[in-house]
């Protein structure tokens, strides 16, 4: 029985750890259902970019208030763990406070983190009043009906919880200190779970290390499931953030992607020596995609997969949008979280099917995303510039107008009528060449 709670312990964080490497596992295979792209080069740029922008946080600041307080609890997160690495190895080796031996370090970094417990709470409640309370429009889309709006919300909750687990833990082990047991040797430094304490003083020794240990565990198993809940919220972006940004587009903004295969048969047709009757040249067929643009999940790269998991659902990207403030129906953060939904979807399929995709008669296009989106996008970039970890939402938009055009022929009348003239008259109006300097008469 001496044991026991190592053994428990021991078991608790085994299956969490093979939970979440299975969630893992899911996760890379789905991203790398997508199609191949190199982001593999400038890496000390990327580098660079990587620390400045998701280390960093410089984009997040650009709202300084929703931004600070991210910030807030961002450092928080980070620091607070190195406190679970404390409670994880007591919990393996059966011990108390291992670190307790560093001394003032030790009193140092207990006081640390319960100072950034405490701004953790605070701005988490804030985050609630802000998202539930003061009807901030991106916070009120239809996209975030139903579960990514409870989602946002149960994260906030659990955050109290271990805050709250973590301040009661201390306050309760430093009472135990106070009355002199032998298994709590005086270590730390309480700032905050100081004025906590005396709450307990009219407990028994017994209740006090019930409590603590009551919540000692709560704390540890309530990080394990935060662990492995990451999977199914948006905060996956806590993990992907950082790859995310690393592998973000470096091209300058406004440069769109061009197919070789209808370069060189542009070229081609330009070139008045050009036989075009003569066979494609030895390899020039393999050039040729098997589809042009996205139709499906399958068809975007694995970038644009990485990216929908990544995306935090903030909506910086559609509070920044031109057309879906004009009334819209396009919203970029939609078109993220649609390809998340479908990826899914596909990834649910694969795992029923026992490692093979079933054509279940979907697709991202129609079944998720609408033409009407798609085309009410003025391809500005603001949403890709206003992203804090390097999302592209207009990359997905144009692959799939790609699609409807080259495979479909579904460009709207506008758009077909504009290709025509400049097929006909070199220019997207509908003018003879001859009379384009009509307008110097008059």
């Amino acid at each position: 029985m001496e044991y026991l709670p190592q053994l428990l312990f021991i078991a608790a964080l085994a299956f969490a750890v093979y939970f979440f490497a299975n969630n893992v596992r899911k996760l890379k295979r789905n991203i790398n259902l997508g199609q191949e792209v190199n982001r593999n080069d400038r890496k000390k740029t990327r580098l660079n970019k990587m620390l400045r922008v998701a280390l960093g946080q410089s984009k997040m600041v650009t709202k300084p208030i929703a931004g600070t307080l991210h910030v807030i609890v961002y450092v928080g997160f980070v620091i607070i763990n190195i406190e679970v690495l404390e409670i994880i190895i007591d919990g393996v080796l059966g011990t108390h406070r291992v670190f307790s031996f560093l001394g003032p370090v030790y009193s140092f970094l207990i006081g640390s983190f319960e100072i950034l417990a405490l701004l953790v709470l605070i701005t988490v409640i804030l985050f609630w009043i802000r998202r539930n309370a003061m009807n901030i429009k991106r916070f009120m889309s239809r996209e975030l009906k139903g579960w990514p709006k409870n989602d946002a919300n149960y994260i906030l909750y659990f955050e109290v919880v271990l805050m709250v687990l973590f301040l009661t833990m201390n306050a309760s082990d430093l009472q135990l200190q106070r009355i002199g047991h032998e298994a709590y040797v005086e270590a730390g430094a309480y700032p905050i779970s100081q004025f906590i304490a005396p709450l307990f003083e009219g407990m028994s020794e017994s209740a006090l290390i019930a409590l603590e240990r009551g919540t000692w565990w709560a704390h540890i198993l309530g990080i394990f499931f935060f662990l492995n809940y990451l999977y199914y919220s948006k905060h996956l972006h806590i993990l992907l953030a950082f790859p995310n940004v690393y592998y973000s587009n470096l091209e300058e903004k406004g440069k769109f992607r061009n197919l070789d295969s209808v370069t060189n048969e542009v070229k081609m047709m330009l070139d008045p020596n050009a036989d075009p009757f003569a066979a494609p040249e030895e390899g020039a067929e393999e050039d040729m995609p098997e589809k042009f643009g996205a139709s499906d999940v399958k068809d975007l790269n694995w970038f644009q997969l990485l990216s929908a998991y990544t995306c935090t659902e903030c909506g910086r990207c559609t509070s920044e949008c031109p057309a879906n403030q004009t009334g819209k129906l396009l919203s970029p953060r939609k078109i993220m979280m649609d390809t998340r939904d479908r990826l899914e979807e596909v990834g649910k399929n694969i795992d029923a099917n026992k490692g093979e995709f079933k054509d279940d008669g979907k697709q991202l296009l129609d079944n998720y995303i609408k033409r009407e989106e798609l085309w009410a996008c003025t391809t500005c970039n603001a949403c890709v510039e206003a992203c804090p970890v390097g999302i592209d939402p207009l990359s997905i938009i144009m692959d799939m107008r790609q699609y409807l055009v080259m495979e479909e022929t579904a460009a709207p009348t506008e758009l077909n009528n504009a290709m025509g003239n400049i097929e006909n008259n070199a220019a997207p109006w509908p003018y003879n060449q001859q009379d384009r300097l009509n307008w110097v008469n008059e």
